[in-house]
């Protein structure tokens, strides 16, 4: 059993793409706060998943797909749904970096400004909190207004960080976010998911199994499109209940 209030629920989830299903019956309840992270063999359905929690495959003809995700109690697929507002609950980190195209402040203050704050005071204000809440003041506070792109990958990644953040999210996704990041980065970026776990939601994708158990609370196992395991982290990978489960871990599956 998992602990504390469900964030997000997830109801007889199906995913159809080109006709083809990848996600099948899947019903998950992912705690209010703390990490849950997806494992399971490539092609299993994690990024298709965590897609579906953030409405970026719904506009596309070739997907259907139909039961519930409540984020909040909310359906987000119901009718009438707000799908802007939805979003800017959720802040989404790729396997690579994409900075915005423009100056490293620039991309800090992108989001605010969309959502209204104008005054300079406030713009500086929200960039310095959000860089040193990613560890990259320091580094980057003499040269805020240069290009994003001439950034280190793992600073790219924790700049994307802060971009999201400054939105003030309540839920952090992650598709395999260290994937692309050395060691001392990714070493950087799991330190900063521990962190902000008490504060928000976060839904990780990772095919590290080491990752996973370093960094979870609870961990969800996907297999051909189908939910398997579901609990804390050290249950389902130390004694998980189920073959499947304890084959991948064991390496049988990959």
């Amino acid at each position: 059993m998992t602990t504390g209030t469900p964030h997000i629920s997830v109801r007889g989830l199906n995913v159809h793409i080109n006709g083809h299903p990848i996600l099948r019956n899947i019903s998950i309840d992912i705690p209010d706060k703390g990490i849950t992270s997806f494992i399971g063999p490539s092609g299993c359905g994690k990024t298709t998943l965590l897609k579906t929690l953030n409405r970026l495959l719904d506009r596309n003809k070739k997907v259907k797909i139909d039961g519930q995700v409540l984020v909040d109690g909310e359906d987000i697929y119901g009718k009438g749904v707000e799908v802007t507002g939805m979003r800017k609950k959720m802040g989404l980190l790729s396997q690579r970096p994409f900075p915005l195209p423009m100056s490293i402040y620039d991309n800090i203050a992108y989001g605010p400004r969309i959502h209204g704050i104008r005054k300079k005071k406030d713009l500086d204000a929200t960039v310095e909190h959000y860089l040193r809440a990613t560890y990259l003041w320091d580094e980057v506070k003499d040269r805020l207004n240069s290009s994003a792109g001439g950034l280190s990958i793992g600073q790219q990644q924790r700049l994307c960080l802060a971009r999201g953040l400054a939105v003030e999210p309540e839920i952090i996704l992650g598709d395999e976010p260290t994937s692309a990041l050395d060691p001392v980065s990714t070493q950087k970026i799991e330190e900063l998911f521990l962190q902000l776990k008490d504060k928000y939601t976060l839904v990780l994708v990772t095919h590290i199994l080491r990752q996973a158990r370093r960094i979870s609370d609870n961990i969800a196992f996907l297999y051909m499109g189908e939910l398997i395991e579901f609990g804390p982290a050290e249950e389902v990978l130390l004694h998980p209940k189920e073959k499947l489960t304890q084959d991948y871990v064991k390496g049988y599956i990959s």
